[in-house]
Parts: C-alpha cells; structure tokens; sequence
C-alpha cells in the first residue's frame, strides 16, 4: 500500500503535476502553463491548493482562500474540490475537507463555505454526509469580454 502525504502545492512542478486532475473537475482548462500562470496569480487573492499524494502523484486536490464579508464575516471558501476517479470513495476528499475545516478554525474563521453547481447530486449528498448543509442558492450571469 503506497504512503498518502497532505500538503500544500508549491512550485510550478508541483502545480503542473496537479494540472490532469484539476482538469478533471474544470475541464474548460486547457494549458498546463496557462493553469500555472492563474493559479499564480490567484495566489495573490490568498488561493492555496492543498492536495493529497500518493507515490508523489496528486490524487485529490482543494484550493481554497480565505474571505471576509457582511454575511459570514471571516470564512474559508473552498473554490475546488476534486477527488481523482479512479481513487473515489476511499475517504480522501473528506480528509481534505476536514483538514480545511482545522485550517479555518486556526484561522479564527466562522465557517468553511463552498458552492457546488445544482446538476452535481453526488456531491451534494458527499457534502450533507460531512455536516455541510445548503444555506443559500447562487446566481451568477456570464459577461462579454
């Protein structure tokens, strides 16, 4: 059985090595270089990604950044959560949940926040399933460039 590792990535390597998995939750990305390139730059809005590895391969990743605003005052939004396929229901993503709830509390946040698209039942059960529940429905518009 391979030794599992949580921590967060780091370098370029790391972040293109996490590139086919998070590719698996946002298939609109497309370039390995361009993910680096944003998630680089989101760094700056504190966006960190936490993943788990196993024999030094990304199985499951959680990026997420702290925020503050009038509804929550200070949380931890997690904006992904992905569990490669082929490693599903072996308890990783709730590892990674788990870890971002100790983070959040450290932080002296009040919540941990995520969103989680209507279509998406699976996910929605994962998450009633580790205490998460639905506080709000979002709406959102696409804009012209």
């Amino acid at each position: 059985m391979a030794i599992l590792e949580m921590r967060h990535v780091e370098t370029a390597q790391e972040l293109r090595a996490c590139f086919a998995l998070m590719q698996q939750l946002r298939p609109h990305l497309l370039d390995a270089d361009e993910f680096v390139r944003q998630v680089e730059d989101m760094r700056s809005e504190r966006y960190a990604l936490l993943a788990v590895w196993e024999a030094g391969e990304p199985i499951a990743l959680a990026g997420y950044r702290y925020q503050q605003n009038l509804i929550f005052g200070h949380f931890l939004y997690v904006d992904d959560l992905v569990v490669s396929t082929e490693k599903r229901s072996a308890g990783h993503g709730a590892s990674l949940l788990h870890r971002l709830e100790s983070l959040a509390q450290e932080a002296g946040c009040s919540r941990l926040v995520l969103d989680t698209g209507l279509n998406f039942a699976l996910a929605q059960r994962f998450y009633f399933r580790q205490g998460m529940l639905s506080a709000s429905l979002g709406f959102s518009k696409v804009l012209g460039k």
